[in-house]
Parts: C-alpha cells; structure tokens; sequence
C-alpha cells in the first residue's frame, strides 16, 4: 500500500507481497508527477529514508523550476517524434550534407516508420529496445541498425537534455553492434600497378588517401595550401561527392581541421600535379572538362579504367587505399590513438573494431619491453 506524502510530492510502497512490509528486505518504490505532469515510478531503494530523500529533491527541482519553463517542457515532452525530428535535424548545423542525407535517409526508412507518431515523453528504454527488436525482426543489416540506432540515440539525448523526457530513455539498452567485415587491403605493387595507368589527378587521389589517409572527398580538395610544412598536410575541407560543393569536414564544424602526415611521395606528388596542370582560382588541383570539382562518378570511372588497365582482378574500391594507410601506421608500431586521429573518427572504437587485427603481436612485444624494463 502506498504511503502519500503533502501534495505535489508523490509517494513510496513495497510491490511484495509480505504481510509485514515494513520489516521485509525488499526495496521501497516512488510514484511521482515528473516536470511535464507525467506519473512515473522508480524502484530499487533500501530504506524509507532513501526513498524519501529521492522523493524530496525530486519535488525541490519541481518547486525550483520556473512555471513558463515547466511550461515549456510539457509542451515538448507532447510533441510527436516525427515533429520533433524535422526541427532537430535543421539544428545539427555542423552537420555535412553527405551526412544531413545519410541521417534523412535512417529516419524516412527506418526510424519514422515505427516512431513518428509516438510521444516524446513517453519514450521509455523498453521503447528503445522495441525499436531495435522490430529493426531484427525486419532483418535490417547491423550496420544500418548501428547508424539508426546511433541517430535515434542523439534525437533522444537532445529531448532528454531539454526537459520533453524527463528520465534517460536509453538507461540500460544494449545497442546493436555492428562488427566489420575483414577488410581488403590493396598490396604496395598493386598501388604502383595503378599509378603507372592511372591519370595523373587520379595518381594525385591515390597517393592522398594511401599515404595520408585523406577520405575520397577530401582528396577531391587537394591544394598546395594543404601542405603547412614539408611533412604535414592540414584537411581543411571536403568536396561533396554527390553535389560537387565545398563542405565541412566528415564529424566536424565548418573551419576545423585536422593535420596528418605526408609522406615526400604524397608531396612529390601535390607539386608535380601543379606543376604539370595547376590550379584554379581557387588553389585546387582537380577538376574536370565539366566541372570544377570531381565527384564520385569521376572517381568510379577513372578508379574502374585504372584497374582493368592494371589487369587488377581483386576487388578492389578506392577505400581501399584507407585501409593500406591504417595498416602501413599499424604494421609499424604507430599507435592506434594516433591513426584513428589522422583518419578522423569520431570515435576510436570503430578504428579498433576494423584495424585490430592488424596490430602486430601487441600483448608479445609488450612483455618484451616490460622485461626490458625490468
């Protein structure tokens, strides 16, 4: 039975079934009216006391909070998912357009499908684990449950922080995880086979992307004021594959950067493009008859052309260069720290997930060098 304390404040109950509830060891559950009006209970406190302690400073937050910001949150917290997702992505301002189309994309065909009807408040973490359960059922493929997981996870985050759900909706779900598949890491000879057929911008792609890790759009960007030093290129910025435009970098507001590497055969190469071809006037180097700025078809068709000229039969894609970066770092004892800076990541988990089996004998090498140490 529960006890009711002065109004506004809820109350606390056992759920046993003990005839003496007030002796038994089973923990004390909380009922109460959250920021938005919403009832809610939380179980698992020891004592009496634990529990109204919660329920004290749950009803302080409330007292403290000001009437119009209450308000506020109710009226979110009403909001249907689908309206709140249309003015959260607008927002992500950061956000590239590659990516902007890649989060619209999860939501129209996966997400919104299942959610967009639903209350924000009401979201709940057996709500989240249903989602992901009917994306299973759906057979959608782990990486694509990842990423709509990974985005329904941020549009929840941002409602969470601002009031329109009052407890962690993602409290204890497991998400899905998603294990890359071995990866297929082209041979030294045949980057060189390549470079012997391949057009002089695509030996330029080539030796960005294998030698400095640059990903396809951001060596579509290659300029000379790229090169901030003899051995290190600065990515300031990307061109869209799709749409041919300038773009923020991949994980990155507009006018960050990151700096990696560059071996003398990336810079060999930079320089002897522009002195061969030169740049525009704006300082890059790649273009087309059509257009200032390659594109993934560009890419597609010279990359396709270069490797049945090389008489390449593996399959081979220009991500592929990437991954000979990561592995060429990794095989020569460059932490994985550092490599997953250079690549750009977001987060450092994914580098380990696809590069750790390239890291040579780690737990080995290190017990020769402790015993060194020692």
């Amino acid at each position: 039975m529960a006890t009711k304390l002065i109004r506004g404040m809820g109350s606390f109950f056992k759920t046993c079934s003990c005839k003496r509830q007030g002796g038994c060891a089973h923990p004390y559950a909380i009922r109460f009216r959250d920021g938005t009006g919403r009832q809610c209970e939380e179980s698992g406190y020891p004592t009496q006391d634990d529990a109204l302690d919660r329920l004290t400073q749950i009803y302080r937050e409330k007292r403290s909070t000001p009437v119009q910001q209450s308000e506020m949150k109710r009226t979110l917290g009403k909001q249907r998912f689908g309206e709140y997702a249309g003015a959260w992505l607008p927002r992500q301002r950061h956000y590239a357009p590659g990516t902007v189309r890649t989060v619209k994309q999860l939501l129209d065909r996966q997400i919104l499908p299942t959610l967009e009807s639903r209350r924000i408040h009401s979201f709940s973490p057996t709500v989240v684990d249903d989602f992901i359960m009917s994306m299973e059922e759906r057979k959608v493929g782990l990486a694509t449950q990842q990423n709509a997981f990974d985005t329904l996870k941020k549009i929840l985050r941002d409602a969470h922080h601002r009031g329109g759900i009052a407890d962690d909706p993602l409290r204890g779900v497991v998400p899905p995880e998603y294990i890359p598949t071995r990866i297929t890491i082209p041979t030294v000879e045949e980057i060189h086979a390549l470079k012997e057929v391949a057009s002089k911008a695509l030996v330029v792609v080539i030796d960005l992307m294998s030698g400095c890790g640059h990903r396809n759009g951001e060596a579509f960007a290659a300029s000379l004021e790229g090169m901030v030093a003899d051995d290190v290129y600065r990515i300031t910025e990307q061109i869209e594959g799709r749409t041919r435009q300038r773009a923020p970098l991949k994980h990155r507001k507009a006018g960050d950067f990151r700096e990696v590497p560059m071996p003398t055969t990336a810079r060999e190469s930079l320089l002897r493009y522009a002195h061969d071809v030169g740049t525009d006037q704006n300082g890059f180097l790649l273009r087309t008859q059509r257009s200032p700025y390659w594109a993934y078809s560009t890419l597609d068709y010279q990359w396709s052309a270069a490797r049945k000229r090389a008489g390449i039969t593996r399959k081979l894609n220009p991500y592929s260069l990437r991954h000979f970066f990561a592995s060429n770092c990794l095989s020569r004892g460059i932490p994985i720290t550092d490599v997953a800076e250079w690549m750009g990541h977001s987060n450092i988990n994914m580098t380990y997930r696809i590069y750790r089996h390239l890291m040579p004998a780690s737990i080995g090498r290190a017990a020769k060098v402790l015993e060194a140490g020692l």
